[in-house]
């Protein structure tokens, strides 16, 4: 006997709405795996004028609080991808749940097991001594009712076959069988009326319409089990595309210290959405060797069958490049709103107050930065000299180039910059030039510790820029500093 995965439902695609879903657990946050998951999915919905709907499945009451359904909520969000309609609660549906799986018993699909922990405990004992795997040995599957003992609430068992395939047709581990004999009746509705996930996750797609499944390939598995239950019901199996985890550079499981966090955490460390989009999408997909694309353009070359078999590999390097990218091609006022915002959030109220009372100077000198940043909190670092608060702070590769001969020329600037008639770059590059000759001196060697004594910094844009930036009297007084230090 075939229990194959789609029946008609690829036929039924055609004619009807494509409805994809994102259905995390709220653990509280986004984290990284799950947000690919959800571009997919709204890439493919999207791509086919279809709906994403949401669906946050809490039924892990200890885990499941208004703060972590916030977190979620919001990380989608900022990545700017969204649903349709209101999230749906998988716990506010338990009722529908456990009216399903009665059904399923009424149709003689599934059973009350009555077995008790100790009972099924011994079931494994029995089972490993005889070489076989420890589960479940159908030991309620036909008994009479009447046998029931009296006092113990049942659990709802799944009637399983007991020969055949199990066929999971999937757009991208292709053809997977499931020998039937190896599944157990599996456990649909707990003993205090709550579902399993199993049994929930069937119940809420079917009913809420879902036509694709795109998710982690850790469920293809599941999706064996979800089959028998779609199958008892007589409910179209969804199509369904099980995507490869990421890894970390080194090829394990991806984890915290490879980059396994909430995308609030990529935000705070200054990673623009749209770049994370960009990245996120070439972890898993590809549409030939394109690795900078628009939102819109992956929206319109998005398909299943672009999804990759292999496990992609998480790499910061890349990611900052990409991110570099977005920056440099960013309108200056988009980049000073994520720059105030991403100072507010990660605590620096300095960034804030220099960035806010300044608005229109780092609006000026942002062309100029952003060549310079891969980061956004890069891009607030360099902007800091327009703001920061004397004496600067001198890092230490800028320390390095004032030397008490480098100061000495510093002063020498600072003469022939007070006789100046006009604070312009021209005026100003003209006159460094000129001293520049006269000592003998190529103008790098007059603009490396002029930088530093005015930004605090070896990078930054044309110094020459920076002083009509800042002005002639914070310059002045910027200079004056380092040239009276001893």
């Amino acid at each position: 006997m075939l229990h194959t995965a789609h029946k008609s439902s690829k036929l039924s695609g055609l004619m009807s709405q494509v409805v994809t879903r994102f259905a995390p657990s709220p653990t509280g946050y986004l984290h990284i795996g799950g947000a690919r998951t959800a571009l997919f999915s709204w890439a493919y919905a999207q791509n086919k004028g279809g709906k994403m709907l949401l669906r946050i499945e809490d039924t892990d009451r200890e885990r499941s609080t208004e703060a972590a359904v916030t977190a979620l909520v919001d990380g989608l969000k900022w990545l700017g991808l969204t649903w349709d309609g209101e999230p749906i609660s998988q716990f506010g549906r338990a009722a529908r749940h456990a009216e399903v799986a009665h059904e399923l018993v009424k149709m003689g699909h599934a059973y009350y097991c009555y077995c008790s922990p100790a009972e099924l405990d011994q079931m494994r004992e029995e089972a490993r001594a005889a070489g076989k795997p420890p589960r479940y040995n159908g030991y309620w599957r036909d008994r009479d009712q009447s046998e029931a003992p009296d006092g113990v609430a049942p659990v709802i068992r799944i009637k399983a076959p007991l020969s055949g395939d199990i066929v999971v047709d999937d757009h991208v581990q292709g053809k997977v069988v499931f020998k039937a004999e190896n599944l157990d009746d599996f456990i649909i509705l707990r003993s205090d009326g709550t579902p399993t996930y199993m049994h929930a996750v069937v119940v809420d797609d079917h009913d809420m319409g879902v036509t694709h499944i795109i998710r982690g390939d850790d469920h293809l598995t599941n999706a064996a089990r979800q089959i028998v239950i779609y199958n008892a019901m007589g409910w179209t199996v969804p199509e369904m595309a099980h995507i490869p985890l990421i890894h970390g550079p080194d090829g394990a499981k991806l984890s915290k210290r490879h980059g396994a966090l909430g995308v609030e955490a990529y935000r705070q460390m200054g990673y623009l959405p749209e770049a994370l989009r960009n990245y996120l999408a070439r972890l898993g997909w590809s549409h030939g060797d394109d690795e900078i694309f628009s939102t819109e353009q992956m929206v319109e070359w998005f398909s299943l069958e672009g999804l990759n078999k292999g496990a992609a590999r998480f790499d910061f390097v890349k990611l900052e490049n990409i991110n570099g990218h977005y920056i440099r091609e960013a309108a200056p006022a988009y980049l000073y709103d994520v720059m105030l915002a991403t100072s507010a959030e990660v605590g620096r109220q300095a960034d804030v107050d220099g960035l806010s009372a300044n608005k229109e100077t780092v609006l000026t000198a942002l062309p100029e930065l952003q060549p310079r940043a891969k980061t956004v909190l890069e891009l607030i670092d360099l902007a800091q000299f327009i703001y920061a608060s004397r004496p600067l702070a001198i890092d230490a590769a800028a320390a390095a180039l004032l030397t008490p001969e480098t100061r000495a020329v510093l002063r020498d600037m600072a003469e022939v910059l007070r006789g100046l008639n006009e604070w312009s770059v021209p005026a100003i590059d003209a006159a460094m030039r000129a001293l520049a000759e006269a000592k003998g001196l190529k103008l790098g060697k007059l603009a490396q510790p002029l930088r530093a004594a005015l930004t605090g910094r070896t990078v930054s844009p044309g110094i020459f820029e920076v002083m009509v930036l800042i002005g002639r009297d914070e310059s002045m007084a910027r200079l004056e500093d380092q040239t009276s230090a001893v």
